[in-house]
């Protein structure tokens, strides 16, 4: 019996052909490849500039730290992400905090904001930034969020590490339209892959430089804006403090060739998404809508179910499917129900609709090489435990 994995990554000969000539070619750390798979990724999302950095979480540290976040600032998100996307203003040595989620898309609650903005505005305490998170592919509603953010005046950064392929109002996700920054995420478990690796977007130059500059140690090569005159060809300047996030040759080899295939990946998800709808239909589980005006990128297919309620224990039903050759996964636990989140102040109970939802969740396999007949496997196996 083979084991189905909640996801994998998604691997062509021809992958793993761009992978070796980049191993043959004269660099393998960051070099022209990494740049053309800037430019083809800025292209792709209708962006200006396009930064790579060696995963995801560093690619929103990296946008943090653009976005000039440091001590004595706030920055909110939400509860229902994994830890990294608050651990990037931490790192920057700014406060966290964070905003319920809709109980219907389990992304951050626009209408949560703008009751918390209230409160904060009349309190002298309003965030520098806040980073939705299009969580599972599903899309914020970020035309709102924007309009919040020129009202309140905070930095909009989009963690769109499940949302590369997805577009909103008919512009890809990536595109920055109605944000400064957007970070995506080439794991394994994404849209397309580099094996690590990510990659910040912006349409703003002053952001694009800063951005550059933190992937490379803070260094600034480029004449006109050195400070001082060079003392030759070799000259650099060390500007701000950054770190070394850059992406290997190969890695950005892997990722031209997959995102060839981008659009192809993505539909293959929504065709299996919309096919777990019509199988699950009578299951008594509330299975994610297909979004009708937005394209979301599935990312995840997170179903709920109240397991408490049906007298079901959730750990034991997890590790029956995995004993049934089938693996599910839970995605998130409540950020702020972390043992270290809770050492800085936050408590079960913050964030209820999160919890609900926590409480509630397990995501099922789904990625392009997902068979039918594995899928319908899946579906056999889950409605047999809940029956």
């Amino acid at each position: 019996m083979t084991f189905i994995p909640y996801a994998r990554q998604s691997i062509s000969s021809d992958d793993i052909r761009r992978v070796s000539e980049a191993l043959t070619g004269e660099r393998i750390t960051q070099g022209p490849l990494a740049e053309q798979f800037a430019e083809a990724v800025a292209g792709y999302c209708g962006a200006r500039y396009a930064v790579p950095v060696s995963n995801g979480s560093m690619g929103l540290i990296a946008a943090c730290q653009a976005a000039g976040i440091g001590p004595g600032d706030r920055v909110w998100t939400t509860p229902n992400t994994y830890v990294a996307t608050a651990n990037a203003a931490l790192h920057c040595g700014a406060e966290i905090d964070f905003v319920d989620i809709d109980p219907h898309s389990y992304n951050l609650s626009p209408a949560a904001l703008r009751d918390k903005l209230v409160k904060a505005e009349r309190l002298g305490r309003l965030p520098k930034a806040v980073i939705p998170v299009h969580f599972a592919g599903r899309l914020c509603d970020m035309a709102e969020l924007a309009a919040l953010a020129a009202r309140y005046g905070f930095i909009l950064i989009e963690d769109a590490c499940h949302a590369l392929g997805g577009s909103y109002q008919g512009d890809k996700i990536g595109s920055c339209r109605h944000s400064d920054m957007a970070v995506f995420s080439f794991h394994p478990t994404k849209s397309i892959t580099t094996g690590e690796g990510g990659m910040v977007l912006t349409n703003d130059s002053g952001l694009y430089h800063r951005l550059l500059a933190c992937a490379n140690q803070g260094i600034e090569r480029d004449a006109g804006r050195l400070q001082n005159e060079p003392a030759g060809p070799w000259y650099y300047e060390q500007q701000s403090l950054g770190f070394n996030m850059r992406l290997t040759e190969m890695q950005a080899a892997l990722g031209l060739d997959q995102l060839q295939r981008l659009d192809q990946l993505v539909d293959r998800r929504r065709v299996l998404a919309r096919r777990y709808g019509a199988l699950l239909a009578s299951s008594g589980l509330d299975c994610p809508a297909m979004q009708e005006a937005d394209e979301s990128s599935w990312h995840l297919y997170v179903i709920q179910y109240d397991f408490e309620q049906h007298g079901i224990n959730k750990k034991r039903m997890v590790e029956q499917l995995a004993q049934a050759g089938i693996g599910v996964q839970v995605h998130y636990i409540p950020v702020h129900t972390q043992p270290y989140f809770q050492g800085l102040g936050f408590v079960w109970g913050d964030f209820p609709v999160s919890e609900a939802y926590y409480r509630a969740a397990l995501s099922l396999p789904l990625y392009p090489d997902l068979t039918e007949q594995q899928q319908d496997r899946v579906v056999a196996e889950v409605n047999r435990l809940l029956n």
